[in-house]
């Protein structure tokens, strides 16, 4: 990857987005900002290093026809783009049986139909041009699942499920997929996350608020991109999860699993 590369970031107007935009722009990328809410993007913008290197782009990824003309329109802005993470999400808060399929739909659309529209509209650009690397925000619970967050775990290994086969379709392109799984991080994710009738949960969980500071966080997931890493965990002992997950006997991990802290 460039050491000052052209990056597109989706959810850039807040949490890890936000925090990766900042990030960034203090090494010299120049960025495009996008998420629904075209106010926030400015006012990110303005918070970077040289503002007036960077493009608001707003969009929607539950909208998956308007986004090949935002992939035009980044092109147009901006002839190559070297980078793009993939963060827009939203998460969950009930259990399987009260969410609406509404619900569950709504986060497969944003989570992963977005994500995947978004990077098929933007493929042919990266291959025309020999290079790209595609940053794909997962989560831990993208490698297991815990009460309330089905829906929401769901769509973060479907992502898995896709980026995993496109990296070998890709790479003898040029190009580079890297799953990014991060575990508690101080964000609005809980507040902002769905409950069973689509409602915002509303409230900071003790977990996020004692998660790992943005700002860190962004700076790991620069360092993974620059390593071409295909897969990183970031985060604190929550991401142990993940290796219990591998070595301990199913019955022993879905017990842990029982016990798991879901608000």
């Amino acid at each position: 990857m460039k050491s000052s590369p052209t990056v597109w970031i989706t959810g850039a107007s807040s949490g890890i987005g936000k925090a990766l935009a900042h990030a960034w722009s203090h090494h010299g990328a120049r960025l495009i900002l996008s998420a629904r809410r075209e106010d926030a993007l400015h006012a990110v913008r303005e918070q970077c290093a040289h503002p007036e290197h960077h493009h608001v782009l707003p969009l929607d990824l539950a909208v998956p026809e308007s986004l090949q003309t935002a992939v035009d329109e980044a092109t147009a802005v901006h002839s190559t783009i070297d980078v793009l993470i993939n963060n827009g999400g939203i998460s969950q808060r009930a259990t399987a049986q009260d969410t609406d399929m509404a619900v569950v739909r709504r986060i497969m659309e944003v989570n992963f139909f977005g994500a995947v529209a978004l990077t098929k509209a933007l493929l042919p650009h990266f291959i025309e041009q020999g290079h790209g690397h595609i940053g794909v925000i997962s989560s831990i619970v993208g490698m297991f699942s815990t009460p309330k967050r089905t829906a929401y775990a769901a769509s973060k290994h479907a992502l898995h499920g896709y980026f995993d086969g496109l990296r070998a379709e890709v790479y003898d392109q040029g190009l580079r997929v890297t799953l990014i799984c991060p575990g508690y991080v101080q964000t609005d994710v809980s507040r902002n996350a769905l409950t069973a009738d689509g409602s915002s949960y509303g409230i900071l969980s003790d977990s996020i608020r004692n998660g790992m500071d943005p700002d860190a966080c962004a700076t790991s997931i620069i360092r993974a991109l620059h390593e071409e890493r295909d897969e990183v965990y970031i985060g604190g002992v929550e991401t142990y999860v993940v290796y219990l997950k591998r070595f301990l006997p199913p019955a022993l991990f879905n017990q842990l699993i029982r016990r798991v802290d879901t608000t």
